[in-house]
């Protein structure tokens, strides 16, 4: 008798976007992708200096293609069913170095971005945690296609925030922050395995006429 093969572990691409070796953004990718890969996922954890580009310039896109650090993050991108970015807020806005490769992949066609799943991380040592640079960051995901998680988790008072195990030192946060990555990645798992969606759409409770089924289905 035939017998179920069971779905593939998702798999997460997470990468902090500062470029400091030690910087609090790191930390909190790395506790991330620990969350993740303890529901059984397959985590891809990543640095910006995997992924080094020159500031985007349609001259050099025109003479010599994309940069390697470029098609790096697409190839990245693509094996990948969802992403994860801990990012730090730079004068209440996106860091630099993020929104250049942003920019540089988003020349690749097809478009990596498109129709990918995205949860927003930031750490800083202010009050707000760096959550002013994440909805700035949204900005630029959204408009080519991804679909950002409406949770994102912004942690405060970094310098002081993590445990010497990695994990975050007050309980509460480290609930939240875990209950945010469960959350996303439940949404990301029912897109993955439930590709073909059928809906029956009603107007009003007790309605039984035939209502026509609408069918999503993607590539």
């Amino acid at each position: 008798m035939p017998t179920d093969t069971p779905p593939s572990p998702l798999r997460v691409l997470v990468f902090g976007a500062a470029l400091r070796t030690d910087s609090a953004n790191a930390r909190l990718a790395t506790l991330v992708a620990r969350l993740i890969s303890d529901t059984g996922a397959t985590v891809d954890l990543a640095g910006m200096h995997d992924f080094d580009m020159p500031l985007y310039d349609g001259d050099m896109e025109d003479a010599e293609g994309l940069p390697p650090g470029a098609l790096a993050l697409r190839d990245r991108l693509e094996q990948s069913d969802a992403f994860v970015i801990s990012s730090p807020e730079y004068n209440a806005s996106v860091p630099g170095v993020l929104k250049n490769a942003i920019d540089w992949v988003s020349r690749v066609r097809p478009q990596p971005f498109k129709t990918k799943h995205a949860m927003l991380v930031s750490a800083s040592p202010s009050l707000v945690g760096g959550n002013r640079g994440l909805w700035a960051l949204r900005i630029p995901l959204e408009h080519l296609g991804t679909r950002v998680y409406p949770d994102m988790f912004s942690l405060a008072n970094s310098y002081q925030s993590f445990a010497e195990d990695g994990t975050l030192a007050d309980p509460g946060l480290q609930q939240r922050l875990s209950e945010t990555v469960s959350g996303f990645l439940s949404l990301v798992e029912a897109d993955v395995r439930y590709v073909c969606l059928e809906r029956r759409w009603y107007e009003f409770l007790g309605d039984r006429t035939e209502a026509a089924i609408t069918q999503r289905a993607e590539a």
